[in-house]
């Protein structure tokens, strides 16, 4: 767990990504994050150093550890900042616990994921694979995460990326694929009542840029920053990304004054 930045700033917590870990996720932001803002980062359940248990994954128990990491820190109220997956626990967090989010920033995420029919196949895969997870040996299960995964991340990725995400839980990492197709909020975040911005992903191919601006059809006060980039933006496209969540917090801090 990562707790850095001006002590006296205005708290964000960083809520990452499916089959990223904090660091690989946030990396590039934590310089600029860290002039303006007390930064928290943390892993998710399953996902690099993040919490085992033999428990199925759950957004809703992601959002409130969110709650639990604010707590063990002396921390009381904080804006919560979303990537992909992260998007969905930091709405779970506001709904499950408003008495403690101050905002949301939601990035390349979504209210839903899984509505076409072939991503309805794609998540049902996911159900199946999940399951076989929970009775694969563990030896086995490292030979596939080395087979299937990190070999083919060899060429694009530092050491350092490849040692995090060596130490996922695969597992648990299915079990969160399943969870985020199984997520919607479109019955509820047009309830929000704290300040939201939205940072897209225009080139998307993960999470359609269509997929995302649901969010500010839902959310018709959010102010929305536009990146043109793929999924990877927060490290691809660093230079516009940093930039625009700085943006975007600042806009949240300023509807709260």
């Amino acid at each position: 767990m990562r707790d850095f930045g001006r002590r006296d700033g205005p708290v964000v917590i960083l809520l990452h990504g499916w089959t990223a870990t904090a660091d690989l996720n946030w990396f590039k932001c934590y310089d600029a994050l860290a002039e303006h803002y007390r930064v928290i980062a943390y892993d998710h359940r399953g996902h690099g150093g993040g919490l085992r248990t033999k428990k199925r994954f759950r957004l809703e128990d992601c959002a409130d550890d969110a709650v639990l990491v604010a707590d063990a820190l002396g921390v009381e109220r904080f804006i919560a900042v979303g990537y992909s997956m992260g998007g969905p626990i930091a709405q779970l967090t506001w709904r499950r616990h408003p008495e403690r989010v101050d905002g949301l920033v939601l990035c390349a995420t979504a209210p839903v994921f899984n509505g076409e029919r072939v991503e309805r196949w794609g998540f049902a895969g996911l159900t199946g694979l999940a399951a076989l997870a929970r009775v694969t040996p563990e030896q086995a299960r490292s030979w596939l995460t080395d087979q299937l995964y990190l070999n083919r991340k060899a060429d694009q990725w530092e050491p350092w990326a490849i040692r995090e995400a060596s130490r996922h839980d695969w597992r648990m990492l299915l079990e969160a694929g399943k969870a985020i197709g199984s997520f919607t909020s479109e019955d509820w975040i047009g309830s929000l009542d704290v300040p939201a911005s939205l940072v897209v992903t225009m080139h998307d191919r993960v999470v359609s840029r269509r997929r995302q601006t649901r969010l500010f059809e839902l959310i018709s006060d959010a102010d929305v920053y536009r990146i043109d980039g793929d999924h990877d933006a927060c490290v691809a496209e660093a230079d516009q990304f940093v930039p625009s969540l700085l943006r975007s917090l600042q806009s949240v801090r300023a509807r709260l004054s």
